[in-house]
Parts: structure tokens; C-alpha cells; sequence
């Protein structure tokens, strides 16, 4: 339903740290649901670069400004992520992305309450890296 908002175009860059070293790269991402959830609904997604899969510890989420492991979300249950509102997936891989055009596979999965199955909701798109 929201698939093609869960890499938000043009939202994808390199992370650097304060010292300028590339400590990995992030992009925006919607809640791909008709509805928002809590937090401790979204469940580690997959993510793949090129085709190489990201590790789950790698990953983080910002929302609202506050950064959490996947891990971490399973504890927060006072907050919701809203519908129409984006958050950040950051992977922390050394280097980032090298420059030029990679795609970004991002599998978003979701708890949903009267769901007896995961709600997986996957996206690829070409993304483009400049320095």
C-alpha cells in the first residue's frame, strides 16, 4: 500500500561521524501501513545493498529523534509511529556507500494486532551516492 515509501527518494546519504570518518549511511522511511503502530511492533527489517544483506545489529532507528537498536524496540511501548510521518534507518557499516548508483532492498516488517501473520512490505530502488 505505502511500498514505495519505505526508501524515500533522494533521502539516502553517508553518515560522518564529528572526527569525519564515514561510519555508514541512512535514509528516511515511512510506516508502510494504512494506520500507525507502536513501536514495539516493527520488527528487524531486512536490508540489502546491492544485493549483500545488512546485518541486524548494524541497524538502528530514529524516530522523533531518539535512536534505537531493532532490539530496543520491542520495549517501547508509549510510542507511536504515526502515519504520514518518516523515521530514519541508519546501517553502520564502515565506509558507507561508495559513490555512484547501488540498489537498496529494504524489507519493513510489521506486527499487526489482528494479523495471525508477519505484515512483510518490501521496496527496491536505485539509489544514487555522491560525495
Amino acid at each position: 500500500m505505502f511500498d514505495e515509501m519505505i526508501i524515500r527518494e533522494g533521502s539516502v546519504r553517508n553518515v560522518v561521524a564529528d572526527d569525519g570518518t564515514v561510519t555508514g549511511f541512512s535514509f528516511e522511511t515511512h510506516m508502510p501501513y494504512y494506520r500507525g503502530l507502536g513501536l514495539s511492533m516493527v520488527e528487524v527489517p531486512e536490508v540489502r545493498v546491492d544485493g549483500v544483506a545488512m546485518s541486524e545489529e548494524s541497524l538502528r532507528l530514529t524516530y522523533n529523534g531518539v535512536t534505537r537498536t531493532f532490539a530496543e524496540l520491542a520495549d517501547v511501548t508509549d510510542v507511536r509511529w504515526d502515519l504520514r510521518t518518516f523515521a530514519t534507518i541508519t546501517v553502520l557499516t564502515d565506509g558507507g556507500l561508495a559513490d555512484g548508483e547501488h540498489e537498496l532492498f529494504v524489507n519493513l516488517r510489521l506486527r499487526v494486532s489482528y494479523l495471525p501473520f508477519l505484515s512483510e512490505n518490501r521496496y527496491t530502488r536505485k539509489v544514487t551516492v555522491a560525495a
